[in-house]
């Protein structure tokens, strides 16, 4: 009696920018969107024998900073992506996260997978950040629910467009 081989699941990781991948410039101070820093410090460093994660950069931009022009992009490139038969994970600022949430929601009518958005309320390089969690979680979130747009954060998935940050508890919430 033979077993089976586990086929891997793909899984497309689109990076926006936003607070998950913003680094720190000795030189300034500052902290910015420059290039994605999520292969490096989160994807290589995960145990995945069953998933293989594809990741794309297309914007490097704070959502604050963001428009429906650029929420447009983002949905264009969710649905070019939907069409390889596999989930779709966004990393977005959170800011402005369930802006384009609905946006997508709106637009993507009957997806066949899984768009999960999520972020960070601290950057991925400080020590109390929240980016590894949260991005972990969308990961796993995205192998396991039914097709639609959701935002995963802290370890709760939220069904959208039906979702808000809550800014005074750094974190996001369901609408009621």
């Amino acid at each position: 009696m033979g077993f089976k081989m586990r086929q891997k699941k793909k899984i497309i990781v689109l990076t926006t920018g936003g607070t998950i991948e913003k680094t720190y410039d000795e030189r300034d101070g500052s902290l910015s969107n420059k290039e994605s820093i999520i292969h490096d410090k989160i994807i290589s460093k995960l145990r995945l024998p069953y998933t293989e994660i594809i990741q794309y950069s297309i914007l490097a931009k704070d959502s604050l900073y963001m428009d429906d022009d650029d929420r447009e992009f983002i949905s264009v490139c969710i649905k070019k992506h939907l069409k390889s038969d596999c989930p779709v994970v966004v990393l977005h600022g959170t800011d402005t996260m369930a802006d384009s949430a609905k946006y997508c929601y709106e637009r993507l009518v009957d997806v066949k997978h899984p768009v999960i958005f999520t972020g960070a309320m601290r950057p991925l390089g400080l020590d109390d950040s929240d980016a590894f969690q949260n991005f972990v979680e969308a990961i796993f979130a995205s192998k396991i629910v039914a097709p639609a747009i959701y935002i995963s954060f802290h370890n709760q998935l939220f069904k959208a467009p039906k979702v808000r940050k809550n800014l005074e508890r750094g974190t996001f919430e369901e609408l009621s």
